[in-house]
């Protein structure tokens, strides 16, 4: 039993995973789950338990059962005892304490990176106000490479997102010019496909190929398709960049996905023997968020923010280029309003930067949501200000194919103007070579040329 008093009256938690899930601030999709508290004076009450929690508890407990879920194996398997030791002495508050403090630098941050857990990042997050929330992740660069350097201090990237509802090669190559001409795609220039055959997928692949080459891009191309279809692309010489998939925190969850961690393992090492990175060979993409679990019942009684660092624990397995908190994107059953997407994104970005992740956010609602774009210009800039790696630019802010609301390229020049951040360098480089830096900005013949080819 795990207990606090307030005022005389003692609330009393059964085990870790309750004590967790009643700490969590308000949201829907806790609600839902029957695994929130039942008031406010509760939820503080389990906050105070948890924050004199010492973090060793954590590694004798787990949320989920050790031999029912291979994630739970993995985060204990894996758990690094050196890097845990200069904070192993610390309670989940003293360890808060401590992430806040000037003793706290980049350095120690990254070096205690992989002694935590993903519920120690959780259990940090749920105490956290949005002000810790930034200031902590602030002091964290997770620099990843491909045929660009992201993460670098002073830097924010963006996934260009050119989405079309019939994937018709001439309205993606309109946006992705768009985008280009505005800053957008050093991150990756990533399509969701509408049809998700192979043949469709390669097709989209090599239309993104022939354009990076053509305009001599030091950016990456990704096909957000299933994983096995990455693998088989890939064994039939398509030209595949990064690997993406959707995670989850949970074994069940992740079955759902149609993925094991094997699997992903498996593409890890395809996509590595096509050494198409020129410099580095974080080769996967991931994207996630709070509710995937809950939304395929594979939750376990579990929190939907404890679950989302658990999923931040398979992905650093993976030295990945890019995770992407796709934050609102599933809908107001999991996170009701503004409120609730604004804090849910800062926990993500702080948990997966804390546990060593690349770590950008779809900063998205969708249209049945209490949310609007106010709500969205506020978490873009709480998350520039933290040092988010990367955002979305999608034309207009409205995607088209996926029917949700994102951030738009004009928002991504906003954010780099207001808070001082640049493209990333190796990107920024080829802007500047291209005439895109300068103002008034030419069109860039080789652009001009394209953009009438698709008149």
């Amino acid at each position: 039993m795990i207990a606090a008093t307030i005022a005389g009256q003692r609330y009393g938690f059964d085990d870790l995973r309750v004590v967790m899930a009643k700490a969590t601030p308000l949201r829907s999709g806790d609600i839902l789950a029957g695994v929130a508290a039942a008031s406010a004076v509760e939820r503080v009450a389990a906050q105070m338990a948890l924050a004199d929690l010492p973090l060793k508890h954590f590694l004798s407990e787990t949320v989920i059962p050790y031999e029912r879920d291979d994630v739970t194996r993995l985060i204990i398997d894996r758990h690094d005892a050196a890097a845990f030791a200069p904070v192993s002495h610390l309670t989940v508050g003293g360890l808060r304490d401590w992430l806040l403090s000037d003793a706290s630098g980049p350095d120690q941050l990254k070096a205690v990176g992989p002694g935590l857990t993903p519920e120690m990042a959780a259990a940090v997050a749920k105490i956290c106000r949005v002000q810790d929330l930034v200031a902590i992740a602030a002091k964290i660069s997770v620099v990843s490479r491909f045929r660009n350097t992201l993460g670098l201090p002073g830097r924010l990237s963006a996934r260009l997102q050119p989405n079309h509802p019939t994937d018709d090669p001439k309205g993606i190559l309109a946006s992705i010019l768009d985008g280009l001409l505005l800053g957008s795609g050093d991150a990756v220039i990533g399509i969701n496909p509408a049809g998700d055959s192979p043949d469709r997928c390669r097709d989209l692949l090599v239309l993104l190929d022939d354009l990076r080459l053509r305009l001599d891009i030091p950016t990456q191309s990704c096909v957000l398709t299933h994983v096995t279809t990455a693998l088989g692309l890939m064994n039939a010489g398509a030209p595949v960049d990064l690997v993406f998939q959707s995670i989850a925190g949970t074994e069940d969850a992740n079955a759902a996905f149609g993925v094991t961690i094997a699997m992903l393992a498996e593409a890890q090492d395809a996509a590595a023997g096509l050494k198409r990175g020129t410099l580095g060979t974080n080769a996967m993409y991931f994207e996630t968020g709070q509710g995937s679990a809950l939304s395929s019942d594979a939750h376990h009684g579990c929190d939907q923010q404890t679950l989302e660092a658990r999923a931040y624990g398979v992905a650093r397995l993976f030295a990945p280029l890019l995770v992407n908190s796709v934050v609102g994107f599933i809908g107001p059953e999991y996170l009701f309003d503004g409120k609730q997407i604004i804090r849910a994104g800062l926990e993500d970005h702080f948990c997966g930067k804390l546990l060593g992740l690349p770590m950008g956010c779809d900063i998205c609602y969708t249209n049945h949501a209490e949310a609007d774009q106010d709500d969205m210009d506020t978490l873009l800039v709480l998350l520039g200000t933290a040092g988010v790696n990367f955002i979305m630019g999608v034309p207009g802010a409205d995607d088209v194919m996926l029917n949700y609301q994102s951030t738009s390229f004009h928002d991504l020049l906003a954010a780099r103007e207001l808070l001082g951040r640049r493209p990333a360098p190796e990107f920024e480089a080829w802007l500047a070579g291209m005439g895109l830096l300068a103002r008034p900005r030419a069109l860039p013949a080789p652009i001009a040329k394209m953009m009438e080819s698709l008149r």
